[in-house]
């Protein structure tokens, strides 16, 4: 089950129908109101939401009070929990955004939903930049940020393929947003606030050959390069056993055990075959450290079957966060919307890591899965 975040700025968009070009601030809010404009934020997020209606069992919400998400989750009947944040039920603010968002990111939401325009985008991107997945429900005047989906039902869309298991690509995007004092001048001032990474419904797009059939050989040294051109001096890298996870030695002209985790730093390998007792030695004495494995064929698990090297005191050492999981999609789109599998052997370990993980499946190109 993934845990999706909420925060509707129920105030999104309320001066555009009465000819205020954008929603900022407090004095164009009471302006909008005098001149009769309707509130249709809440509206805008049900649409997307409707889409997933036959998906409550999959997903939860950690959402605020009243007209900034639970009101909306009542009415449609979705499970939800309010954040721990001091947030009214109605008569909110930017700040009250801002701190919803930062009690997301403290819970670790697996994916923020954002009901807004471009301010609201502002407002999300200052508190969780690019380390949460995010998408918005567009509901402002103002939607120059590519964070948004191009319509209320297209992000609840791109949420539904999620939860069903689909190919999702995450990139990042970004968040702009327009000078509304100038823009009521007719002068349009745009400025650039930053990226936050987005979910966007997946698709083959890179090494294809007739009919959107991947070239393996081509994948696999795409994966491979971006994983070593991203690697950082000083930082441990425990590279897993498989065939996708060879290519990443190959790419870097190092010895590879197909069945066996080695380990690599600083482009030099400093271990073969390791056991579980050894990486256990080398976590303690290099406290930053990843661990680079690939998704079993067919089965989907990642690790229990071929990385029980990694055990679940190693992977507690790592931590969700430094696990690179790499893949062609040819692989996850094999697995027809089944989850990715966790069985370490501690079943709190697997609860606890269970949610979403993204996987690099070509050169900067990402997507997000569901892992159990």
């Amino acid at each position: 089950m993934l845990t999706l975040g909420l925060i509707i700025n129920p105030y999104a968009g309320i001066g555009g129908a009465v000819g205020l070009k954008g929603s900022d601030g407090a004095d164009i809010v009471a302006e909008a109101m005098a001149r009769g404009a309707e509130r249709k934020a809440a509206l805008r997020t049900r649409q997307a939401l409707d889409v997933l209606s036959a998906l409550k069992e999959r997903c939860y919400f950690l959402t605020c009070p009243g007209e900034m998400g639970a009101d909306v989750l009542t009415g449609l009947g979705f499970s939800y929990r309010l954040i721990d944040a001091d947030i009214p039920q109605v008569n909110t603010s930017a700040d009250h955004t801002r701190l919803a968002a930062q009690a997301m990111l403290d819970e670790g939401v697996d994916l923020l939903l954002f009901a807004g325009g471009d301010g609201t985008a502002r407002d999300i991107c200052a508190v969780v930049g690019d380390t949460l997945p995010v998408l918005g429900i567009p509901a402002g005047v103002k939607i120059h940020s590519a964070v948004y989906g191009i319509t209320p039902t297209a992000s609840g869309e791109v949420v539904r393929s999620l939860l069903e298991g689909g190919l999702v690509d995450i990139k990042e995007a970004e968040v702009r947003d327009l000078d509304e004092d100038a823009f009521r001048n007719n002068q349009v001032r745009a400025r650039h606030y930053g990226e936050m990474r987005v979910p966007q419904t997946g698709h083959f797009v890179q090494a294809v050959k007739q009919g959107g059939v991947e070239v393996e050989e081509l994948v696999l040294a795409d994966i491979a390069a971006f994983i070593c051109a991203d690697m950082d001096d000083d930082v441990l890298y425990l590279v897993g056993s498989g065939k996708t996870t060879q290519a990443v030695m190959d790419e870097l002209g190092l010895e590879n055990t197909l069945l066996g985790v080695d380990a690599v730093l600083n482009r030099e390998q400093i271990g073969t075959d390791l056991t579980a007792d050894e990486i256990l030695a080398l976590l303690a004495k290099y406290p930053q450290a990843q661990a680079i494995v690939s998704v079993m064929g067919g089965q989907g698990h990642i690790f229990g079957r071929g990385n029980q090297q990694f055990t679940p005191d190693a992977l507690r050492l790592l931590g969700k966060k430094n696990i690179r999981l790499i893949s062609t999609k040819t692989k996850i789109s094999a697995l027809n919307g089944r989850p990715l599998i966790m069985d370490s052997g501690d079943p709190q370990l697997d609860k606890d890591w269970a949610g979403t993980i993204e996987i690099t499946t070509g050169y900067r190109d990402q997507i997000v899965h569901t892992l159990v």
